[in-house]
């Protein structure tokens, strides 16, 4: 049973609704100088095309603000409609002042409290951003971190602390700090006509525990939609596992309505792939489905060949690159589920649980791979054309299932 949302408005970024009955979204982010206006239009529609259903922008300065509305048309002449949402710090308030079809570009702010100056400087520089989104109907994502804390607010609240009866610790201030920052604004914003179906929350931080623990104390206070993300978690493998951990927590609670992976990319790697990354958080976890599932056993010495891996590799390929054709000609084919395994341990029971399944023959077996089409044996390959043979019976199997729809 999926988990009960704890959002309940939920918040229009153009066309894609956030939070309430709402899927969960899956969003990015670019690394391109955003002046660079091809470089940048170029990676926004990758990772739109990879499934990024908002990608955030950095504007820093009067270039990126200038370039952003010719990113805007560049992507709508092709058609890649995904909404833009404009990252800023420090001079945010000055840039979407000065520019105002950079304003409108963008479907969504994101707003650090603690990066818009200090005392009354903060209170006039966090009035006009908000104030300029209420202008001009945009979402506002308050978005605090834990590596630039509203100086005054911390100073503030640390005081408040040292003359409690009982002070709390230094991890457990610091979480109260970031709620306290988060909703401190988000009641600011609303006093200044900022509708709650326009705000998302978000306090990021790096620590995998600190991050349950302060999205469950901003959950338990209050119901705005929520931006969920490891900040900085890192690179490669130790990246998605700390982010996964993290997040599949949140998520099982009903906690999150955006999310975001936050990898450090590879040297020469694709910034896809924190997309990818996101999409599978979201699919093992039964929350939405964006590929069709493939099964595949982890092998042992009953299958010393490597033929069952290079078939779930080509399969997983064949079906990754079949995608993005069938998404649209075939609706509800990236629930389908196909089973690869190894041996007649586990081989037929699972190939009957999945939609299409093959257990190949394990070491000593008879050199024969029975393949169940729901759950019933259709036909049993043998020989080199068993995986050419198999993709035909996938494909054959989308056509019949899903080409009605």
């Amino acid at each position: 049973m999926k988990p009960k949302r704890h959002s309940t408005v939920p918040v229009a970024v153009d066309q894609v609704l956030i939070g309430g009955d709402a899927p969960v979204v899956v969003q990015s982010m670019t690394n391109t100088d955003t002046a660079d206006v091809a470089a940048t239009s170029a990676q926004v529609a990758e990772l739109a095309r990879a499934g990024s259903e908002l990608v955030r922008i950095t504007v820093n300065n009067e270039a990126s603000a200038k370039a952003v509305p010719t990113i805007r048309e560049r992507l709508d002449a092709e058609g890649i409609d995904v909404p833009l949402v404009g990252d800023f710090h420090f001079n945010g308030h000055r840039l979407l002042e000065r520019y105002p079809e950079c304003a409108v570009a963008l479907a969504k702010y994101r707003i650090n409290p603690g990066n818009v100056g200090s005392g009354e400087t903060r209170d006039a520089s966090f009035s006009a951003m908000i104030e300029k989104a209420v202008e001009h109907g945009k979402a506002v994502r308050i978005g605090v971190n834990w590596g630039s804390l509203d100086k005054q607010l911390v100073a503030r609240m640390m005081d408040e602390n040292a003359r409690a009866a009982e002070p709390l610790d230094a991890d457990r201030m610091t979480r109260e700090i970031m709620v306290a920052s988060a909703l401190e604004s988000a009641a600011r914003a609303e006093e200044l006509g900022l509708g709650r179906e326009r705000i998302v929350l978000s306090c990021k931080m790096s620590g995998v525990q600190d991050l349950i623990a302060v999205y469950e104390m901003l959950a338990a206070r209050s119901d705005y939609a929520l931006h969920l993300g490891l900040t900085e978690a890192g690179m490669g493998s130790k990246g998605i596992v700390a982010s996964t951990a993290a997040l599949a927590v949140l998520l099982q609670q009903g906690i999150g309505d955006t999310i975001r992976i936050s990898l450090t990319p590879e040297p020469g790697g694709e910034r896809t792939t924190e997309v990818k990354v996101a999409q599978q958080i979201l699919q093992t976890m039964g929350l939405r489905d964006f590929t069709p599932h493939v099964i595949a056993c982890p092998g042992c010495g009953r299958t010393t060949s490597t033929f069952f891996q290079q078939l779930a590799r080509d399969i997983q390929d064949y079906l990754d690159a079949r995608m993005p054709r069938w998404r649209t000609q075939y609706p509800g084919v990236e629930t389908m589920s196909v089973a690869v395994m190894g041996c007649v341990v586990n081989g037929p029971g699972e190939s009957k649980h999945a939609n299409i399944g093959i257990s190949l023959p394990g070491t000593g077996e008879q050199p024969a791979a029975p393949v169940y089409v729901d759950g019933v044996k259709r036909v049993t390959l043998k020989g080199e054309g068993i995986a050419a043979e198999f993709q035909e019976i996938v494909e054959e199997y989308v056509r019949q299932r899903f080409g009605s729809g």
